[in-house]
């Protein structure tokens, strides 16, 4: 079925292309608009439920996709690829490659809120698997896709030494010869404009400042101070 609009039917119908999927009489395009309508524009019809039936359906793909790629792959680094797999940046930096922002219905302050995009694109983007999902109840709209993009982002994980989180790595080194947790103190870089560096985070550990970082938000900022830290106690890992 279509929906009411022809023009947010075309829009959406341009989506499914862009995934490369030919499925006109398979997409529920009702469900699709829904995954793509923020809470800002609609309390009660917006993608909140859609998105956590995608958060499941993501986690399942790149569970399958490391399964099949990477049989002999120890539990503790299929978990520690996979967190990373599904993390808000990299679901946003897939959304963007699509172009999913051009689609998303937002309203009120959303429509001027950078700060919030990454998470808002990442939102969307699960919403809009569980839509799809839901149009067959498996995972033949999904994994044509999204595939391609979790192995190539796996061999770049497999290859980085914190496996792209080096809060992680910094935290398992710390506490494996000091028994003691690093220490993240964060402002608001207000004196910039520049929206990838808002905050600016400083990490700490037994008195000492090993490392700062800048980002859009303050996990963002942390994560940059984690990686200058642990490269830093660790300058064999460096390529």
């Amino acid at each position: 079925m279509s929906i009411v609009y022809p023009r947010r039917q075309r829009q959406l119908e341009n989506l499914v292309k862009k995934l490369g999927l030919s499925a006109g009489k398979i997409v529920k395009w009702e469900l699709l608009d829904l995954a793509l309508t923020h809470p800002t524009v609609s309390d009660s019809a917006n993608y909140e439920h859609l998105e956590f039936v995608g958060d499941a359906v993501v986690r399942l793909v790149a569970a399958i996709v490391l399964w099949e790629n990477y049989p002999d792959c120890p539990i503790g680094d299929f978990a520690a690829i996979r967190s990373v797999l599904v993390s808000d940046r990299i679901l946003a930096q897939i959304a963007k490659e699509y172009g999913l922002e051009l689609y998303l219905l937002v309203a009120g302050s959303a429509t001027v809120d950078k700060v919030g995009q990454e998470s808002r694109l990442a939102d969307a983007f699960e919403a809009v698997l569980g839509a799809l999902y839901l149009s067959t109840y498996n995972l033949e709209l999904i994994r044509p896709w999204l595939d391609p993009h979790f192995k190539e982002l796996t061999i770049e994980i497999r290859q980085d030494p914190a496996k792209f989180n080096y809060k992680a790595a910094l935290q398992e080194w710390t506490q494996a010869h000091f028994k003691v947790l690093p220490e993240y103190r964060v402002v608001e870089n207000t004196g910039t404009q520049n929206i990838q560096e808002r905050f600016i985070a400083e990490v700490w550990f037994n008195g000492q400042n090993l490392g700062q970082g800048k980002g859009r938000s303050i996990k963002a900022a942390e994560q940059t101070a984690a990686k200058v830290a642990f490269l830093s106690l660790n300058p064999q890992e460096k390529s």
